[in-house]
C-alpha cells in the first residue's frame, strides 16, 4: 500500500516561541559580531551600494551607547548574488527566510528579497554578520513593510561622520515601531526627541501608512 504523501512542515509552529539565548547558542552557535570599526575592511571590494542598519544606525545619531548583540547590514536584493559571489569561500552565508535556514551557496541560490543572511566563517566558527535584504524597485530602496513606498537610497541613508553609509533614524525607527522589544523602546526614547521636523514627518506618514492607529503617531504631531 503506498504511503500518503506528506505536506512540508511549517517553518515554526505558531505555538513555539523564540530561543532563549542558551538554546540558540546550543542549535545555531553564538555571535561575535563585527561593528562600525571593523565592517568596512569587510566590506572592501564589495562595488554594490550597502549600508548600515539597526542599532548602530542609532548609536551613530544620537551619540548615546547601548549594547549591541549583532552587527546590521543591507544590500539590495538585487545584489544578493552579487554579495554571495564576493564572499566565496572565504564566508558562509546562510539564508534565514521565515523561520526557514538553509545555506546560500550554488545549490540554493534564490532567496526572498526579503529575508536575511547571517555570515560566519565555518561551521564551528561564530556569526559575525546579519545582513536582511532590502527589496528594490528598478534599483530604488523599497520599504518592506510598505512595497508602494520607494525611494532614492541616498534619501533614507547618510553618511556619517565615521565615513560610513548609515538607515537613517527616521528609517530604522519605522521598522523598529513593529517591534515590542524593549531595546526598541529604548532607541526610539532616545531617538525621537532628537528628529528634525522632515524626518519626524516622514516617520509619521511611514508608520501611519502601515499602522493608522499606532501609539507613536500621537507623539510625532
Amino acid at each position: 500500500m503506498p504511503s500518503t504523501p506528506l505536506s512540508p512542515p511549517t517553518p515554526e509552529p505558531p505555538t513555539v516561541g523564540p530561543l532563549p539565548p542558551e538554546g540558540f547558542r546550543r542549535w545555531y552557535g553564538g555571535w561575535d559580531p563585527l561593528d562600525p570599526t571593523t565592517i568596512a575592511e569587510f566590506m572592501e571590494g564589495f562595488d554594490r551600494p550597502w549600508w548600515i542598519i539597526g542599532g548602530w544606525s542609532i548609536e551613530v545619531f544620537t551619540g548615546v551607547s547601548r549594547a549591541h548583540e549583532d552587527m546590521d547590514i543591507s544590500i539590495l536584493s538585487s545584489d544578493a548574488e552579487a554579495f554571495r559571489m564576493f564572499l566565496g569561500e572565504r564566508w558562509t552565508p546562510w539564508n534565514v527566510d521565515d523561520s526557514w535556514f538553509r545555506p546560500f551557496d550554488a545549490r540554493f541560490s534564490d532567496v526572498r528579497p526579503d529575508s536575511q543572511l547571517w555570515i560566519r566563517r565555518d561551521a564551528q566558527s561564530p556569526w559575525v554578520l546579519d545582513v536582511p535584504f532590502t527589496p528594490d524597485t528598478g534599483g530604488r530602496w523599497t520599504n518592506k513593510r510598505n512595497p508602494e513606498h520607494t525611494e532614492e537610497l541616498d534619501a533614507v541613508t547618510w553618511v556619517a561622520p565615521d565615513g560610513l553609509r548609515y538607515a537613517r533614524p527616521e528609517v530604522t525607527l519605522m521598522f523598529k515601531a513593529a517591534q515590542s522589544r524593549e531595546k526598541d523602546r529604548l532607541d526610539a526614547d532616545v531617538a525621537l526627541p532628537m528628529l528634525d521636523d522632515a524626518s519626524r514627518g516622514w516617520l509619521r506618514d511611514a508608520v501611519a501608512a502601515i499602522d493608522p492607529h499606532h501609539a507613536w503617531l500621537g507623539v510625532l504631531q
